[in-house]
């Protein structure tokens, strides 16, 4: 069984009420000790009322706990959703015996409806009562939406011959895009290590992470992903060595974490990780790879595990980078399914098919221009994304 507790963390997951259905929607990280914090949010210009908070709070760099609920997002609650954010801070602090200021807030569900605040204060006692050093699958559990299962990840290694741990959690199964992509994730890891390095590290892991992956071509209001670092374990990001090795550990947590959330995409039948290579620079290769992995007609193609090279052709070239339809070479996984702009006909198609048909498979399209290059994590679109989307709030 894998190792998912971190030196001086705690976590819970309990049922407040806030789900219709009873099942666990509160969640919290405590930290015994004050833990430096880091923080990457949306880029999305409507934002909920905890993301506003957290970015104000996490300027100072410290933090002891977190609490975050499920089922309603309270964003789109004017002022009385940044005071019901707070008073849901206050409410943990005061269970904790810790400053007010030292708590963070996050927040998935629906959005536009008040924030039902007296459940969280109500349950704070339960809440902190459960807090257990292995409580990190509660929390999985307590912060899932549509997600169909909870999503953990953990590294264990060593420093200096030293040993570290990082443990996270993330959430997420529609509304994802990149931009940081739609999802809440926590990370929590007991080395020593002041905020504006654990900043640096966790734009780094966002990027080759979060930042990829596509389910849907949405952004959320709520995204958000918060790093604490407690220094328990004695172990100093103090040397370029070994923030280099820490970087290594966080990168590979948000990498799992990132996969997991895309497998457990709404309705998701197929993984797929879409390279653009050859490109006139990294941006074109990054412009015309989005295109491909959000293309609704290239996405339902996975579905139907329909060899349909010409949708995406179609979506490079309406990328708005440089290409040249004559020099373009596509695979499927090894498979080439055309080469200098061409199919490679029936038989070639014949095992694509094949390669459609795995959970899991890569799609190349080698533009034959340059050195640029990007990939990026997407899925397939099934009937039941629309089912679970069109009555998400009932």
């Amino acid at each position: 069984m894998e190792n998912i507790t971190c030196k001086g963390f705690k976590a819970a997951g309990i049922a407040a009420g806030i789900k219709k259905n009873g099942q666990r929607d509160l969640g919290l990280i405590f930290s015994e000790t004050p833990a430096a914090v880091a923080g990457v949010f949306t880029r999305n210009r409507v934002q909920a009322a905890p993301v506003l908070l957290d970015r104000r709070r996490i300027a100072a760099g410290v933090c002891q706990a977190l609490v975050v609920n499920s089922g309603n997002a309270n964003c789109c609650t004017g002022p009385q959703g940044m005071r019901d954010a707070e008073a849901a801070a206050a409410a943990v602090a005061a269970a904790l015996d810790i400053a007010e200021e030292t708590v963070l807030v996050a927040s998935t569900g629906v959005i536009g409806q008040p924030l039902p605040v007296d459940k969280i204060q109500s349950a704070a006692p339960d809440l902190t009562a459960a807090l257990r050093p292995d409580g990190i699958d509660q929390l999985a559990a307590a912060i899932m939406t549509t997600d169909t299962r909870p999503k953990v990840a953990a590294v264990h290694s060593t420093i200096a011959g030293r040993p570290f741990a990082l443990v996270g959690t993330a959430k997420g199964a529609g509304m994802i895009n990149p931009d940081m992509a739609t999802m809440l994730c926590f990370v929590c890891t007991d080395v020593d290590a002041p905020a504006g390095v654990l900043q640096q590290c966790l734009h780094a892991a966002a990027a080759g992470s979060f930042n990829r992956i596509t389910i849907d071509g949405d952004t959320s209001t709520n995204d958000t992903i918060l790093l604490m670092a407690n220094g328990r374990s004695g172990v100093a990001l103090d040397r370029p060595a070994h923030v280099s090795l820490f970087q290594s550990a966080l990168n590979e947590v948000l990498v799992r974490l990132a996969k997991a959330c895309v497998r457990d995409g709404e309705g998701v039948t197929k993984l797929v990780e879409v390279t653009v290579r050859g490109a006139s620079s990294d941006r074109d290769a990054r412009r015309i790879a989005d295109t491909i992995a959000n293309s609704p007609l290239v996405k339902t193609a996975f579905f139907g595990e329909d060899a349909n090279w010409g949708r995406i052709f179609a979506a490079a070239g309406r990328a708005g980078a440089e290409l040249d339809p004559q020099r373009l070479d596509l695979f499927f996984n090894d498979v080439q399914m055309a080469d200098r702009g061409m199919g490679c006909g029936a038989e070639a198609e014949a095992d694509a098919t094949r390669v459609l048909k795995l959970p899991e498979f890569a799609v190349t399209l080698d533009l034959n221009l340059g050195r640029g290059s990007a990939s990026v994590l997407t899925c397939d679109f099934s009937v039941d994304y629309v089912r679970i989307n069109a009555d998400y709030r009932s």
